[in-house]
């Protein structure tokens, strides 16, 4: 049996913290622990460790309130949902925690076992179904892998990263070769199944710290953190030389379709001095890639 779902209550009066622990042994549908923070500053650090299903909050936690704490934390971005309590009726405060990303609020005066077990139940199931739908957006419905605005997002943050500290970043473009070919010899379908194919074989040979996304049609991007030019340039020349020897099978067809991609790679500091640049410079890699490759064919 798994461990219990922990609820993290950040509230200064001890008599609350034993109050909301009572009524949590009570719940009828699922068992939680609790654990209690007293103060804003160690309470914040414990909500955006992420080692939580769900906070407690209360309003009033001395010279900073709980807004605040509300605040501070989606600012880290913390999917935790919130759940803020109050010793007072406030629709001013209502709206204001709603707008700062509470999922509910509930007034202390009022608040009952049953209350608080339909108010936990209700949260969790809203922060499911929103990272649901992070992810949806996250992600490319075709390939599974990342799409091209989670890409962007990771790309700015990593040159973020790397600027500051003055570590290599590597970019590369991975684009299919004669994929129209595919398309108008097999049927879109099997083209569909050739991305899905390759996206696969593209994921499994990268870290975990590195980002692939589908970067639109049959282009790939796959960004490289602390990795310099020639380290990435090996990459690049494994992943087609895999693509290459690695002919997708289809459910349709007797015969594997055999496979080949064209790779442009960039590196800062060695290619660009702008983020913009960097992209500039893989794509124009990759053009000269796919022209040498075309010069080979003919």
């Amino acid at each position: 049996m798994p461990p219990p779902r922990k609820i993290l209550l950040i509230d200064d009066d001890p008599a609350i913290a034993e109050l909301v622990g009572f009524m949590l042994g009570v719940f009828r549908r699922e068992r939680f622990g609790l654990e209690h923070r007293a103060d804003y500053a160690g309470g914040l650090q414990s909500l955006v460790s992420g080692d939580f299903a769900l906070c407690l909050l209360d309003y009033n936690l001395g010279e900073r309130n709980g807004l605040q704490l509300l605040r501070e934390a989606k600012a880290q971005h913390c999917p935790t949902p919130i759940i803020l309590l109050t010793g007072d009726s406030n629709e001013e405060t209502d709206l204001a925690a709603m707008e700062g990303g509470a999922v509910d609020f509930l007034e202390k005066i009022d608040l009952t076992a049953r209350m608080l077990e339909r108010a936990v139940r209700y949260a969790l199931k809203m922060a499911a179904a929103l990272a649901r739908l992070r992810e949806q957006a996250a992600h490319d419905e075709l390939t599974g892998i990342p799409n091209r605005r989670e890409f962007d997002r990771r790309l700015r943050e990593e040159w973020q990263w790397s600027l500051r500290f003055q570590r290599p970043l590597a970019l590369i473009m991975l684009d299919l070769d004669r994929f129209k070919v595919i398309n108008d010899t097999h049927g879109h379908p099997a083209g569909d199944e050739v991305l899905r194919h390759v996206a696969r074989l593209l994921a499994g040979q990268i870290r975990q710290v590195d980002c692939l996304a589908r970067f639109g049609g049959d282009e790939f991007a796959l960004l490289l953190v602390e990795t310099d030019r020639r380290s990435a340039e090996a990459v690049g020349a494994r992943l087609r030389a895999l693509v290459a020897a690695t002919p997708c099978e289809l459910a349709t067809k007797p015969l594997g379709v055999e496979v080949a991609i064209s790779v442009g790679v960039a590196a800062w500091p060695d290619h660009a001095d702008t983020l913009a640049a960097l992209v500039a410079a893989a794509d124009a890699d990759l053009y000269e890639s796919k022209r040498r490759g075309a010069q080979g064919r003919s």
